[in-house]
Formats: C-alpha cells, sequence, structure tokens
C-alpha cells in the first residue's frame, strides 16, 4: 500500500479532476486557473502561476487558435494545432505542478489524456553589465547576470562548438534551483566532470539562493581559510578558463560562476592582462604580488620591530616613531590590533550603507576620526599609515581580501607575543598548508609547488600568445595543444628567405 501511495498520480481525461488534483498539491491563491472553449464547445483549461507566466502568449498563441478549433483528443493533436515553439507532455500531477511553478502552464482539454506543457515562463531580467567587481579599461564590458539561461547563451555564443556540454540539474527540495555545469568535452578531465556532478546531485537542502550555497557543497574542504572554487562574473574569463581545461558551475539566481579546479595564481591574474602588452601584464602582476605581501606582513613587521627588533627600523625612521609613541597609552599589539578592527568597521559600513552616505563615511572615519585619534594620543600615524596600506594593497586581489584579513591579524598576534620567531614560523606554516593542499588534484600552489616550468608563462610574468600554444599541464587533460605555432614558423622562414 505505502508504495502505491509513493507513485505520482496519473492525468486523466477529465477536467475537472485534473484540476481539483493540482489545487490539492497547489493550493496557494496565486495558483490560477483560466477556462475557455474550443470551437466545438469542449471544455478547456490552463493551470499557471501568477506573475511569472507570460498571460499575453497563453491568451493568444493557446486560447485564441483552440477557440476557433475542434478540440484535440490527443498530445500530438494539440501540439499540430497549437505551432508552440517550447511544448511537451506532462503525464502525472508531480510533473505538472513542477511546471507549472516553473511558471510554464499546463493545458487540459477534456476528453484529452494527460496535459500539455507550455513554455510561457515569464521572468524579469536586469540588462547585461559590467560586472562591479570585475571593471576593466580594456576589453569586453559583459557580465554574467540573474538568469542561467542568458548565461548559458553568453558562453555559446563564445564558444560555437558542438564540444561544448552543458549538464543540468535541480537542486533544493523546495528552491528547485537549476544548476547546470558546463566544459568542453575532450579538454576537460572527465574524472572532475563525473565528480562534481556526483556532489551536485547528492546535495539535500531546502534552498539554493546562490551559487555560494554550491561552492560549500562541492568543496573539498568547506573550512579551510582559503578558496577551494574559481569564480568570475564575466563570459570572457569563464570561457578562457574553460578552453585550459576548468569545469564551470553556473546557478539560476546567480551573477557568480564557479570554476574547478582552481589555482591561487589565478587571482593575481586579470582579464585586461590579455588584451594589454605582455610586459604591462607582467608589471601589474608583480605590483598584485607586492601588495599582497605588503598587506600581510606589513603590520606585523611594525610590531615586532617596536617590541623586540628595533634595529630592523632605519635610525631616522626609529626617532620619528619613538617621538610619535612616548605619549601613547596603548601598546604596538593593541595599537594595531585597534586600528585594524576600525579598518574593518569602516569597510563593512561602506559596504552596507548607500553608496552617498558610504563616501561620506569613509570620509570621516579616515580623516575625522584617525586624525582626532593621533591628537588624543591613542595611535601614532605611522600605525595608521601603514594599516592604511595594509587596507588598500589588500584589495589590489579583491578574490584574497577576506583570507587576507584573516592571516593579517594572526600574525600581528604572534609578531606581538614572540616577535619575528612568531612571523617566520607562522609563515611556514601556512606555506606547508597550500602546498599540502589541492583543489580536484590540482595543486593550490601550482605550477610553483609542484615546479612546472611550462605553465610558468602564465603567472608571475606573461608570454606572448605563441608560448602559450599549450593548455597548463597542471590540469591533466588529453588534449594539451591550445595553439598551432606552424603557422608563424613557416612565416618566419619565408621573411627570412
Amino acid at each position: 500500500m505505502d508504495k502505491k501511495q509513493k507513485q505520482p498520480k496519473i492525468l486523466s481525461a477529465d477536467l475537472n479532476e485534473n484540476i481539483q488534483n493540482i489545487k490539492a498539491v497547489l493550493p496557494a491563491e496565486d495558483i490560477l486557473v483560466y477556462k475557455f472553449t474550443s470551437g466545438d464547445d469542449v471544455q478547456c483549461a490552463a493551470v499557471y502561476a501568477d506573475g511569472i507566466t507570460d498571460k499575453e502568449l497563453l491568451g493568444s498563441l493557446v486560447a485564441r487558435p483552440l477557440s476557433l478549433a475542434k478540440a484535440p483528443k490527443t498530445i500530438a493533436e494539440a501540439e499540430k494545432l497549437l505551432y508552440f515553439p517550447e511544448s511537451k507532455e506532462a503525464e502525472d500531477v508531480q510533473a505538472a505542478c513542477g511546471e507549472i511553478l516553473a511558471g510554464n502552464p499546463v493545458l487540459f482539454v477534456d476528453g484529452m489524456g494527460g496535459g500539455l506543457v507550455l513554455g510561457t515562463k515569464k521572468v524579469t531580467l536586469r540588462a547585461i553589465t559590467e560586472p562591479q567587481t570585475a571593471i576593466t579599461v580594456k576589453g569586453p564590458r559583459e557580465g554574467f547576470i540573474e538568469d542561467v539561461k542568458t548565461n548559458m547563451s553568453l558562453i555559446r555564443r563564445r564558444l560555437k562548438t558542438p564540444a561544448l556540454r552543458f549538464k543540468s540539474m535541480e537542486v533544493g527540495r523546495h528552491s528547485k534551483t537549476l544548476v547546470c555545469v558546463a566544459y568542453l568535452d575532450g579538454i576537460a578531465d572527465e574524472k572532475v566532470v563525473k565528480e562534481i556532478e556526483q556532489r551536485i546531485s547528492a546535495v539535500d537542502i531546502d534552498g539554493v539562493p546562490d551559487s555560494s550555497y554550491i561552492a560549500k557543497f562541492i568543496s573539498k574542504k568547506p573550512y579551510s581559510i582559503f578558496k577551494q572554487i574559481g569564480t568570475t562574473e564575466k563570459p570572457d574569463i569563464l570561457c578562457a578558463k574553460m578552453l585550459e581545461g576548468r569545469v564551470a558551475i553556473l546557478a539560476d539566481g546567480s551573477p557568480i560562476a564557479l570554476t574547478v579546479p582552481y589555482m591561487l595564481a589565478e587571482d593575481f591574474q586579470s582579464s585586461q592582462d590579455y588584451y594589454i602588452s605582455p610586459f604591462r601584464a607582467t608589471v601589474s602582476r608583480i605590483l598584485r604580488m607586492l601588495a599582497v605581501f605588503a598587506a600581510l606582513y606589513l603590520p606585523a613587521a611594525y610590531v615586532a620591530a617596536e617590541l623586540f627588533k628595533l634595529q630592523l627600523i632605519p635610525l631616522n625612521l626609529l626617532l620619528i616613531i619613538s617621538g610619535g609613541t612616548q605619549a601613547l597609552a596603548l601598546s604596538p599589539s593593541l595599537e594595531m590590533f585597534f586600528l585594524l578592527a576600525v579598518l574593518e568597521i569602516l569597510i563593512e559600513a561602506s559596504i552596507r550603507m548607500p553608496k552617498y552616505v558610504a563616501l561620506a563615511l569613509s570620509v570621516i572615519g579616515a580623516l575625522v576620526l584617525g586624525d582626532t585619534a593621533v591628537k588624543a594620543g591613542i595611535v601614532s600615524s605611522p600605525a595608521i599609515i601603514i594599516v592604511a596600506l595594509s587596507g588598500i594593497s589588500a584589495y589590489t586581489v579583491p578574490d584574497l581580501t577576506g583570507t587576507l584579513s584573516v592571516l593579517r591579524l594572526a600574525l600581528v598576534v604572534v609578531a606581538g607575543s614572540i616577535g619575528t620567531y612568531g612571523i617566520i614560523l607562522l609563515t611556514a606554516l601556512i606555506l606547508y598548508y597550500l602546498i599540502s593542499s589541492d583543489s580536484y588534484g590540482t595543486p593550490l600552489l601550482a605550477p610553483f609547488s609542484p615546479l612546472i616550468k611550462r605553465d610558468l608563462r602564465d603567472t608571475v610574468y606573461k608570454t606572448d600568445m605563441y608560448a602559450l600554444d599549450t593548455r597548463p599541464a597542471v590540469f591533466r587533460g588529453k588534449n594539451k595543444t591550445r595553439l598551432n605555432v606552424n603557422n608563424r614558423q613557416k612565416e618566419e622562414s619565408d621573411g627570412q628567405n
């Protein structure tokens, strides 16, 4: 008896019975029934969800043709009569309810077995604009939006190849969020694709409002302080990563696409690096790495130098610092903690406040509070300069700001406890953790550890496009050739002759 109860109810040929069964499952007031008659006075009805169904299409492409013709007896006759671009049969009540909740109405005709699902979903979308997290001077300005179908089309427009694969699945017991796995067949590692699909299909949660939920489930170390999954909002970046052998994950309702495998070196790269000269791109990447180093170690080095190793500071600078810190009530460690806490509070407030209020808040925090704190003898000017420089440097690599903030505080703690030895020990611990971590078989520190010399051509320094003739070896893809250099060699030989 239990097995029979679990089986879905089959849609019958009785129109009223079908409507009653659907309303029993979907009793909400926004589930409406649009009744009309065919040309030979047979009762017809379309059940739809108000607000997410295009009622104009429902009237012009469904109700009007049926009101002028004889009622169809089968689903096949109904499809021929309506000439609807998107339609399919719903055999049971559960399938029909799922389509209705997705925005697709289900048509019932008295005497016709089953229901016809009509693709008249109405989705309100924002325009495709440049994402705020990846603004570039040169290069494409398109960004993903919250509709997964639109995002898939942006990828398809750039990768016009039959090798492009999309595998869709629904995640969330109540949200039924459409999650799509995209990859290039023959380029992406099949083992990685299968493992991602298995992990996503195994997710059993009430709802998935954003792709960040999926990232937590497919991460092998979800509690790691370092990212395990790459993210991007730009179609050109995503397509470039897929061409290298990565797998993309798109979630309906989120403009952020996920990419795996992930390497830490990705966050030091920018889409603009590929639209400017290799020399300029190399300089920019070196500056980002130096900025991250400064963001991490400047506050800790300042605290360690003041407490333990004064000889690390040049004499003239030491005299200036000592003159400004004699009357301070706080120790160097507490002073740095206080300033870093104020910095984090200002950042959090500016993100959540309205744009114009946030601008005024930043000015007040930087000028008024900083100047007042120095005059009151709470903090020193050198400490404010170091914290400000550290905070600005961290945002040269936006995807690592959260990680850098936590590690910066940890380094200040050990610097205030045991000085430079603590900084060295914690640095060694961080490096050990990074060396031992991987993302779907790809080491986070690749291609530095393990050292893959050929892959270094697009990490710290960037070579010209002809030197990037093979895909990164760290991804272990079967198809390694990315660029055919025979044509260039032929041109060079012809020019010499």
